[in-house]
Parts: C-alpha cells; sequence; structure tokens
C-alpha cells in the first residue's frame, strides 16, 4: 500500500502540463489497489474541476444510472477506481471542452494500471479511453466501437460519454438502454459482488 499512496501523492500534486493548461493543474481521480471495476473516462469538466469530486455533475448522475450504483457505492475507491484519461480540466473551445492533455496517459496510466490487484471490469466512457485502453484507431467511430460491446466484454465495456451532449445519440441508439445497459449492470453487480 505504501506503493499506491506514493503513485497517489505523485499524481495529485503533478504539474507536468501546467503551462499548456487554461486552469491551474487540479488532478481528479480515484484509486486503490484493491478497487474492482475501473472508470476509464476522459477529462473533468469545469464543474469537477470547481468540486474535486470525480463526475460530480450531471454526467456522473447519468453514469451511476447506466452502472446500477448509488453514490456511497461509487465514490468508494475500494470498489470503483476512477481514472479519467486526462486529470487535469484541459479547458475549452468553440466546440466544447477541450480533449485530456495526451501527456497525463503516458506518464500515469501504465503505472496506475500496473497497480491494480483485483480488477475485474473496466468501463471505458468516450473514443480516448476506447483508443488507449482498446488500442483502437481513432478513426473507429465510438458508435462501432459500442455496438460491437459483446466482443470485449466480460471484463472490457466500452460506452458513449454520459454527458448529457449525448442525449441526441442515446436516442438514435435504443439498443444501448434496452439490451447493453441490463447486461452492464448485470456485470457490475458480479464484480462488486453485489
Amino acid at each position: 500500500m505504501d506503493d499506491a499512496r506514493q503513485l497517489i501523492w505523485e499524481a495529485a500534486t503533478c504539474s507536468h502540463c501546467a503551462a499548456l493548461l487554461s486552469h491551474p493543474p487540479r488532478p481528479v481521480f480515484q484509486y486503490h489497489p484493491s478497487a474492482r471495476i475501473l472508470i476509464a473516462g476522459q477529462a473533468p469538466g469545469a464543474r469537477v474541476h470547481a468540486s474535486g469530486v470525480p463526475f460530480d455533475d450531471a454526467s456522473g448522475d447519468r453514469l451511476r444510472d447506466w452502472l446500477g450504483v448509488d453514490q456511497d457505492t461509487f465514490y468508494d475507491p475500494a470498489r470503483f477506481a476512477i481514472l479519467p484519461m486526462g486529470f487535469c480540466y484541459p479547458g475549452r473551445s468553440a466546440q466544447g471542452d477541450l480533449p485530456p492533455r495526451p501527456e497525463c496517459a503516458r506518464l500515469w496510466r501504465a503505472r496506475f494500471m500496473d497497480g491494480f490487484e483485483r480488477l475485474g471490469l473496466t468501463v471505458l466512457l468516450g473514443a480516448y479511453s476506447h483508443i488507449w485502453h482498446l488500442g483502437l484507431a481513432s478513426s473507429i467511430p465510438v458508435t462501432e466501437t459500442v455496438a460491437n460491446w459483446r466482443r470485449y466484454g466480460p471484463a472490457v465495456w466500452p460506452l458513449p460519454h454520459p454527458s448529457p451532449r449525448n442525449n441526441r445519440w442515446l436516442a438514435q441508439h435504443p439498443w444501448f438502454a434496452g439490451e447493453l445497459l441490463p447486461a452492464l449492470r448485470t456485470r457490475v453487480a458480479l464484480a462488486l459482488d453485489l
């Protein structure tokens, strides 16, 4: 556990990208080596940057619903690790939040992944986590990856990002709520021994 504490401290105090960020660095993540489930997101948004709590926003409400868990379960680091591809809020562009800084994954991802002792399920949110964790080409659409969710299970589940910006996508793909989510909730309960 001392190695894990050291890793958490190093990542929490990281300022590697400070000169490239529009806000002061504030790494936001949750980790414990005994976590059963990894949530691999993209990067914190402005609200999460302000609170310092991962998924402390509408995306988090939707994600917890997708997973079938309450807040207490979700924020228990021995159950859920929450490691976005970029730990700090990357800022905004005219199209929305900027992508996660690529330096973050290169610095931290392998070190955290190597530290898991009981990981049984990895939930991938959005293209950046799909690309890194599944080794996919960036040209493969999120819809195609998510539609092929059975190919990656039972240990890995690619999902779209739970952002309210994806309401239209969810409405256009009813199989997501009708087929994928019930199977995901069952898999989450199994991974948590609920």
